[in-house]
């Protein structure tokens, strides 16, 4: 059980037999339009965290990238909509399939509005995570020991949480309805990046 930093790729057959991945990635800041894509974090659910400090602006991680396009490995996500954009924009890749805590929160945690993945971790595993290190220099030549950590955090518990929130949307009647906002969340990233993130393109007006 241990965190791994990987620099500008992951090795070649890292995640080899693996069905599914929880996948977070770390950025200059939250606009799709300004802020790079810096780190990218992933965990085969097996309680180690493999963290890729990304070769900018090249971006050159062919073994990345297969990962993220492999139809025979699910992805996991939390607020997977802007992970997603992030890797359409800087990887030129779609990444499918997808299954995201967040959405499967909001559609199966109704009586709260407490979705962030601290607040979920807590409820649903007993796990108190820390966001100390949420705002910090993701473009840093070197990552500290504590991005490090906080890094691996936002993937060693996804898995867990999948495992929980699908057996509430299971016993709620919403698991079909789940998996169609997930098949769709691709599609929501790219509406994203062409200009359409803050407009709900289903409202009335």
């Amino acid at each position: 059980m241990a965190n791994h930093l990987h620099e500008g790729d992951i090795p070649a057959g890292l995640f080899a037999g693996a069905t599914s991945v929880a996948i977070d990635s770390e950025t200059m800041g939250l606009s799709l339009q300004r802020d790079p894509l810096c780190v990218v974090q992933i965990s085969a659910g097996d309680g180690n965290a493999h963290v890729v400090r990304l070769n900018r602006p090249a971006y050159d991680c062919p073994n990345l990238k297969a990962l993220l396009v492999d139809p025979a490995v699910l992805k996991i996500f939390h607020f997977g909509r802007f992970d997603i954009a992030m890797f359409e924009r800087y990887l030129q890749v779609t990444t499918t399939p997808v299954w995201c805590t967040k959405i499967a929160s909001k559609l199966a945690r109704t009586y709260t509005d407490r979705h962030g993945l601290k607040d979920v971790c807590k409820e649903l595993l007993g796990v108190d995570l820390s966001k100390a290190q949420q705002s910090s220099d993701w473009g840093a030549a070197t990552l500290s020991p504590e991005q490090l950590a906080y890094a691996a955090s936002d993937v060693l518990y996804l898995h867990g949480l999948k495992t929980r929130l699908q057996a509430m949307l299971d016993r709620e009647g919403r698991a079909a309805l789940a998996q169609a906002c997930f098949d769709f969340l691709p599609q929501r990233a790219r509406l994203d990046l062409a200009g359409w993130e803050e407009v709900d393109i289903f409202a009335h007006s």
